[in-house]
């Protein structure tokens, strides 16, 4: 029998309905009535994007696509990183989520943030959205889900709106529906970075977000890149049953020239209603395997620093990550509400990914009602319980003289393509 049909046969385990402090769950579930986004008298619509806006793109040379993405990581995410600074008491999400989605085309086992009853976000709240988070100083968006490319066109019109007012779009997918024609209309549209979530080589049960399945899609992402000029990553979920396909696939990536990132799967923070696999998960860590992902995270970063493979995750993270499976999570200064925040698919806002299920009123779209001592007392406690990686590395940004340095230390490599991340 395969190795990887052994661990998918392995013994699973049980997970707790939430992890965070049942006061606090109690808090954020109170049964209020939730702002809703006010519609407008005639309801906004997207553009429909034009396609081919470049009929025949050429490869571009290696300096071209580094200067390219340099310049437009300083203009989306550096200036606005840096008026952040500057408008400290103001909402300025660097990183905001757009969940177009909250529907999947696939069921991974440990993964609560879908539900197939919810309704995909319209034209009306998109474009709202993107106009609001301009409007306050946002140059990057992330679009979000469940899955993104449900509908494809939908998602075209977003990237090409976006590219237009010079926002770095950011596009998460399994990639089961990232097809060649898709992949030029997004390119053409002026996608900034492709973020393939894949966990396992091959496709299994409990691990459906695999490579073989999308290989060749994957090959034409890669190949399409330096015509459009957009970056691709590998986006890992460490679990009990894929620790060999981790190693694997980041070794394709890095035979690829792609960047990866991770994370240690977890239970859900916030009780989840729709979620079916709680228990009986043969995917969740358990004690017995805490050493082996201590030797799989060490691993990894070994890597990174003795043969440049590239990584988003700094150095720090692996090792929390360490103490985030045994429920010990270090302390951190979370910028979420402040810094990122999340839309969902009906323009209301919550602060991350855990919250979007909560009941808790932080307002809508045009509309926001964040308040830092609310947030500041929730974080004592969820930030106990959560090591997400875009709000930690923006947490680990939020210094100064470590973002001068890391700046530094690229311009001494003449804005090449970053040296590292943010160490």
């Amino acid at each position: 029998m395969a190795p990887a049909l052994q661990q998918e046969n392995a013994p699973t385990s049980s997970a707790p309905a939430f992890r965070i402090d049942q006061q606090l769950h109690q808090i954020l579930y109170k049964p209020e009535v939730r702002t809703t986004l006010e519609a407008l008298p005639e309801p906004a619509v997207l553009p429909e994007p034009p396609y081919p806006i470049h009929p025949d793109p050429q490869p571009m040379s290696k300096s071209e696509y580094q200067k390219l993405n340099a310049i437009r990581t300083w203009k989306t995410w550096g200036a606005p990183y840096f008026k952040s600074r500057w408008y400290n008491k103001d909402l300025r999400p660097i990183i905001p989520y757009l969940f177009t989605e909250w529907k999947c085309n696939l069921d991974c086992h440990y993964c609560w943030s879908y539900n197939n009853k919810v309704k995909g976000m319209t034209e009306d709240t998109a474009k709202r959205s993107i106009d609001w988070l301009h409007s306050i100083g946002s140059r990057v968006l992330a679009l979000m889900g469940g899955e993104p490319l449900l509908r494809p066109k939908f998602i075209h019109k977003i990237v090409h709106y976006s590219a237009k007012k010079d926002i770095f779009v950011y596009l998460p997918t399994n990639g089961r529906l990232m097809k060649h024609d898709v992949i030029d209309r997004l390119g053409d549209a002026g996608i900034a970075t492709v973020n393939l979530a894949v966990d396992s080589v091959k496709d299994r049960k409990s691990l459906p977000k695999a490579l073989d399945p999308i290989r060749p899609y994957f090959e034409y992402l890669v190949k399409r890149q330096h015509h459009y000029g957009y970056t691709v990553m590998f986006n890992i979920n460490i679990c009990r049953n894929n620790m060999d396909d981790v190693k694997e696939l980041t070794e394709i990536a890095h035979d690829h020239g792609i960047a990866t990132d991770y994370h240690i799967n977890e239970s859900p923070m916030m009780e989840q209603d729709h979620f079916k696999h709680l228990d009986e998960n043969v995917t969740y860590l358990t004690p017995d395997d805490w050493s082996k992902v201590d030797d799989l995270l060490d691993y990894l970063d070994a890597k990174r620093h003795n043969e440049g493979y590239k990584m988003v995750n700094q150095s720090k993270h692996m090792q929390d990550m360490k103490q985030l499976m045994r429920g010990e999570v270090p302390p951190w200064k979370c910028r979420a509400g402040q810094n990122s925040l999340i839309i969902r698919t009906d323009g209301t806002l919550a602060p991350c990914f855990p919250m979007y299920s909560a009941t808790h009123d932080w307002g809508t779209v045009e509309n926001p009602k964040f308040d830092h001592a609310q947030l500041d007392e929730m974080k004592q406690e969820c930030s106990k319980h959560c090591l997400s990686t875009c709000n930690y590395i923006l947490a680990y940004c939020y210094d100064t003289k470590r973002v001068l340095k890391w700046t530094l230390k690229q311009a001494m490599h003449g804005f090449k393509g970053s040296s590292d991340t943010i160490q």
